[in-house]
């Protein structure tokens, strides 16, 4: 049986939490991210991307800033809740040249003052193990993609036991700061399992098979809006 299902706070607030966040290694599973993404919306090479994404979850922006090195012509809102990362995202976004392209917004992604299907993407990583009643953020996505936009979320499987906790933690964070690493536990048993995240977005309207297990420790909802 899978662990039960552990909340962590849903706003990392603290500097230190957003330092020792940016400070991690997170460029191999961005890169994923962005190739992923990119693989759907474009799987022939096809025309060129035109319309706005948008970022729930931002953080410190990495992913807009990977996916907008990627193609000149993305335009990115990223939005989050901490405004510590948002700090850091203004640095990163800086350093990177990209201030004309990614935007950032202090909002809660569960309610978002934006007008519906405004986003030709809505993507995001890991801000479902983050949030108590997952399901706003689902709406609010679905809410905000365009007709025949794309909707991309990854993040986190909930193991099956504590020892797969460990595994995990060593293999992935064994590296990293002892907060870094309790950070990276704590998100694990937050993490909802392959079941409730297929649950939730079927009772939205879309196919379960939609939600797939990507690796050992990711899930990827991957689906366009029909309508």
């Amino acid at each position: 049986m899978t662990l039960q299902r552990v909340l962590e706070p849903e706003v990392m607030d603290t500097i230190e939490e957003a330092v020792d966040y940016n400070a991690m290694d997170h460029a191999a599973v961005n890169q994923l991210f962005v190739d992923d993404l990119l693989a759907v919306l474009a799987p022939d090479g096809g025309a060129a991307f035109d319309g706005e994404v948008l970022d729930l979850g931002t953080g410190t922006a990495l992913i807009p800033i990977e996916l907008c090195r990627r193609d000149e012509n993305f335009r990115v809102l990223g939005v989050d809740l901490a405004a510590n990362m948002l700090d850091i995202a203004k640095i990163n976004i800086d350093l990177a040249g990209l201030r004309e392209r990614v935007m950032l917004d202090l909002v809660d992604a569960k309610g978002l003052p934006l007008e519906d299907e405004r986003f030709a993407v809505v993507m995001s990583n890991s801000i479902i193990h983050h949030v108590p009643e997952p399901a706003a953020v689902l709406r609010e996505a679905v809410r905000l993609t365009a007709p025949g936009g794309l909707l991309f979320f990854r993040d986190l499987l909930r193991p099956e036991d504590d020892e797969e906790v460990a595994r995990l933690v060593e293999t992935y964070a064994g590296g990293e700061s002892d907060h870094a690493r309790q950070m990276f536990e704590d998100s694990l048993r937050a993490a909802l399992s392959l079941d409730e995240i297929r649950a939730l977005v079927q009772e939205l309207g879309f196919d379960v098979q939609t939600v797939q297990a990507t690796s050992d420790r990711h899930w990827t909802w991957s689906a366009r809006k029909t309508s």
